[in-house]
C-alpha cells in the first residue's frame, strides 16, 4: 500500500482559544474543536505545522496519554478527514505521488464504480497553484496536487492500473489505489463515462468553461473565499468611479429632454427586437444623447462610489459604454466613449478597419443583412470589481450587463428608435479599435441601436 501523511488543509487557519481549545478557521467558516484530549490537541496543533503520519502522531498520542490511547488518534484522523479539514499525501518510498486536497466542507463522497481503461474527464484540467501543479474538476469534491510530473504525463492518455503500475514504477495495488484515488476525485472516469459526457444530457450541454463558472460563482460545492473579500485591498489602489478620456476630443450631448408621457406598462408590452434600421432617417445626436442618459447616467457618491440608473455590484459603478457610430445625424462615424459623468461623448478613433469589423460582426449576428447605424459595446473595468468582489467578480459583471440589456430595450422603445442585443460580438476587434486592454477592460455585452424604420410601430 502507497504510504500516507496529513496536514491541515492550505486555506486552513488554526488558533487556540484562551482556554486552549483548537478553533479551524476557514473562508466564511469557524470551527470550534471543543471536547478534545491533552494529546488530541496537540495532534490538531502538529498537523497545523506540517506534515505527519500514523506513527508520528500516534507517538505524540502515546507519549501524552500512554500507549492504550493510540487508537485515539487514529479515530482523531479519520473524524478530521470526515470533516475535510485534512490534506492527504501519497507516496511510495519516500517518493511523494499526489495529495488529495478537499475543497468544501462535507465529507467528499466517491464517484461510482467504473471499469477500466480510464482517461481524463473532459471537465478537467491542470493548472499551477504556486509550486505545485494540481489537476481539478468542478464535479468532484476534491482536487489533486501532482507531486510526480510522471502522473500528469499518465494522465494524457488512456491507462488502467497495470499501465499506471509500469509507468509509475508501482505494485498493481499501489497503481489501484492511486488509480481509486483519481478516480474518486473525478479526474480520471472511465470510457463509459467519458461517453456520457459527451453524448449524454445534462453533461454533454456543459462547455468546461460555463461549468467552471457556474460551479466557483456559487457557495455549496467548495470553501473557497467568495463574495466581499477585498482581495486587492493593499494591493493596488482602487479605480476611480468615473471612467474618462482626458486626452479626447469631446462631444457635448444635449441636454436630456425626458422620456415623455410613455407608461413602464406600454414599453413593457411594445418591447421587442428591432432590427432593421431607417438609414435615410438615421438616429439623431440628441436621440443617442438622451438614450445614453437614460441608461448610464453617472452621479457620484461618497467613497469614490457612484449611483446608475440600474443597480450595480456595491455601488462600483464598473460597467461602461463605448459607441462604433456608423451613421448619426449630427454626429462623425467614429468610435466614441460615454463619459456618464460630463454628459459627453469622448472620440477615441475613426470608424477604421477594426471598429467595421465590431459593425460587420453585429450585423451577421442579427442577420440585419447591413450595418447598424451604432452598435454599443458594454465594458467592464474588472479591476473594480475585482477590488473588492472574489470569485463572483465576472459572474457580477454578465448579471449586470443583462440588467443594463433590458433597460437599453425600454429606454430605446420610450424613444421610438430601434433596439437589439447581441448575443456576443468582436472583443478582438472592439479591444483595438477603443484601445482597450481586454483583459484589464473587457467587453461583457453588444447592442445595435438606431432608427424605427417607416411603419413599424414605436
Amino acid at each position: 500500500m502507497l504510504s500516507e501523511s496529513y496536514r491541515l488543509r492550505p486555506d486552513a487557519g488554526h488558533r487556540l482559544r484562551e482556554d486552549g481549545v483548537p478553533v479551524i478557521e476557514l473562508p466564511g467558516c469557524r470551527l470550534v474543536l471543543s471536547g478534545l484530549s491533552v494529546g488530541a490537541r496537540a495532534i490538531v496543533s502538529r498537523l497545523a505545522e506540517g506534515w505527519s503520519d500514523d506513527r508520528a502522531l500516534g507517538r505524540i498520542m502515546a507519549s501524552l496519554e500512554g500507549e492504550p490511547r493510540l487508537l485515539s488518534a487514529n479515530l482523531l484522523i479519520h473524524k478530521l478527514l470526515g470533516r475535510s479539514l485534512l490534506e492527504r499525501r501519497l507516496g511510495r518510498s519516500g517518493r511523494d505521488l499526489i495529495s488529495v486536497v478537499p475543497r468544501g466542507l462535507a465529507a467528499a463522497g466517491g464517484a461510482p464504480p467504473c471499469a477500466a481503461p480510464y482517461r481524463m474527464s473532459r471537465f478537467a484540467v491542470l493548472r499551477c497553484d504556486g509550486e505545485r501543479l494540481v489537476a481539478d474538476t468542478p464535479l468532484g469534491e476534491t482536487s489533486i496536487a501532482v507531486l510526480d510530473p510522471r502522473v500528469a504525463a499518465a494522465l494524457c492518455g488512456p491507462l488502467d492500473e497495470g499501465l499506471l503500475a509500469r509507468h509509475l514504477a508501482l505494485e498493481e495495488q499501489e497503481a489501484r489505489q492511486l488509480a481509486g484515488e483519481l478516480l474518486d476525485a473525478r479526474i480520471l472516469v472511465g470510457e463509459k463515462e467519458a461517453a456520457a459526457e459527451r453524448e449524454e444530457f445534462p453533461l454533454m450541454a456543459w462547455e468546461p468553461q460555463d461549468l467552471w463558472l457556474h460551479h466557483r460563482s456559487r457557495a455549496g460545492a467548495h470553501a473557497f473565499p467568495l463574495g466581499g473579500t477585498y482581495p486587492l485591498d493593499g494591493r493596488r489602489a482602487p479605480e476611480p468611479v468615473a471612467r474618462t478620456y482626458p486626452e479626447a476630443d469631446a462631444v457635448a450631448l444635449p441636454p436630456p429632454a425626458g422620456l415623455g408621457e410613455v407608461s413602464l406598462t406600454q414599453v413593457l408590452g411594445e418591447r421587442a427586437s428591432v432590427r432593421e434600421h431607417d438609414d435615410a432617417h438615421p438616429i439623431t445626436l440628441a436621440q443617442l444623447g438622451e438614450f445614453l442618459y437614460q441608461v448610464q447616467r453617472l452621479t457620484v457618491m461618497d467613497r469614490d462610489l457612484g449611483r446608475r440608473p440600474y443597480p450595480t455590484p456595491g455601488s462600483l459603478c464598473d460597467l461602461e459604454i463605448y459607441a462604433v457610430v456608423n451613421r448619426c445625424a449630427g454626429l462623425d462615424p467614429g468610435v466614441y466613449h460615454h463619459d456618464s459623468l460630463g454628459h459627453r461623448l469622448e472620440r477615441l478613433g475613426e470608424l477604421g478597419p477594426q471598429a467595421l469589423g465590431v459593425l460587420r460582426y453585429a450585423e451577421g449576428a442579427t442577420g440585419a443583412g447591413r450595418l447598424p447605424q451604432v452598435g454599443l459595446v458594454l465594458t467592464c473595468r474588472v479591476g473594480r470589481l475585482m477590488w473588492k468582489y472574489e470569485s463572483i467578480a465576472y459572474a457580477l459583471a454578465l448579471k449586470q450587463a443583462g440588467v443594463v440589456m433590458e433597460l437599453m430595450y425600454l429606454v430605446a422603445t420610450a424613444l421610438g428608435l430601434a433596439p437589439c442585443a447581441v448575443g456576443t460580438g468582436d472583443g478582438r476587434a472592439f479591444a483595438a479599435a477603443a484601445g482597450l486592454d481586454p483583459l484589464a477592460e473587457p467587453a461583457v455585452g453588444d447592442f445595435v441601436l438606431g432608427s424605427r424604420p417607416a411603419g413599424r410601430p414605436s
